[in-house]
């Protein structure tokens, strides 16, 4: 009997090869972050301030309004008082050629340095010249330096110079006015200004109603190194401050103090 041939069954495909998994070691670290969140501690509410610390956080703001106001009104005073004495400048024509030429010096003398003040100041003393001529109550104040005429001052009294700046002085401590004030007169001396007009106050808010930038006013038109620049001083009129104002009247620049 005659053995059949067993059929071979066919091959089977290939099988591709097994790809790995994309690692992703990351991929659970936002759901971690929000479980340890959602287990931490509530963050307990800010504690309420006292009422010493709102009242010292207050006064804090409010000194820094306050600076912030007078530096703004320093420099818009200063702007002023530039624009002031350049408002007689007139430019320049356009040279046809196109050149430009060299600026033109000034024969306005500089101020007057602090070795020329002390000589001069120690030479009126050996010479015997008396410094400024002065009276000074709470509602007048009047200040003239040596040789100068008696009517001058009552003219400046009376308004009767043109006001060519203005410096208000209210607000500011002794130390900042002094400041101010010595750069005004410098700046309004060096411009060739004459008259000026100056807003102390009259002491209403300063303890015992003592009017006391009004005396260091005073003080300083007539002693130390702006009084080398200042002809007079006086008490403005009524009429454009009284008692809380003064008109100062400057030398001419580059005719310093007679010796």
């Amino acid at each position: 009997m005659a053995c059949k041939k067993r059929r071979k069954s066919p091959p089977s495909p290939a099988q591709p090869p097994r790809e790995e998994p994309f690692r992703a070691p990351f991929k659970d670290l936002k759901s971690d972050w929000k479980r340890v969140n959602s287990d931490a501690p509530a963050k307990p509410p800010p504690t309420p301030l006292t009422p010493y610390e709102k009242a010292r956080r207050a006064e804090q703001e409010r000194r820094q309004r306050v600076a912030a106001v007078r530096q703004q009104r320093e420099a818009e005073q200063e702007l002023a008082a530039f624009r002031h004495a350049m408002s007689d400048v007139e430019p320049l024509a356009p040279d046809p050629r196109g050149q430009v030429g060299k600026s033109r010096r000034t024969n306005r003398a500089p101020l007057p340095s602090d070795e020329e003040i002390s000589l001069a100041a120690f030479q009126d003393f050996v010479e015997g010249r008396s410094a400024f001529t002065i009276q000074f109550t709470d509602e007048y104040m009047e200040g003239s330096a040596p040789g100068v005429d008696p009517h001058v001052v009552q003219r400046l009294h009376h308004g009767d110079f043109a006001i060519q700046g203005q410096l208000d002085l209210h607000g500011y401590t002794v130390e900042e006015a002094k400041n101010l004030l010595d750069r005004f007169l410098n700046r309004a001396y060096s411009g060739g200004l004459r008259c000026l007009r100056l807003i102390h106050g009259r002491g209403k808010n300063s303890p015992d109603n003592r009017p006391v930038l009004k005396e260091h006013v005073q003080m300083w038109l007539s002693q130390g190194r702006l009084s080398r620049l200042v002809l007079a001083f006086v008490t403005a009129p009524v009429r454009d401050g009284g008692a809380g104002a003064a008109y100062v009247l400057l030398r001419r620049a580059g005719k310093p103090r007679s010796k």
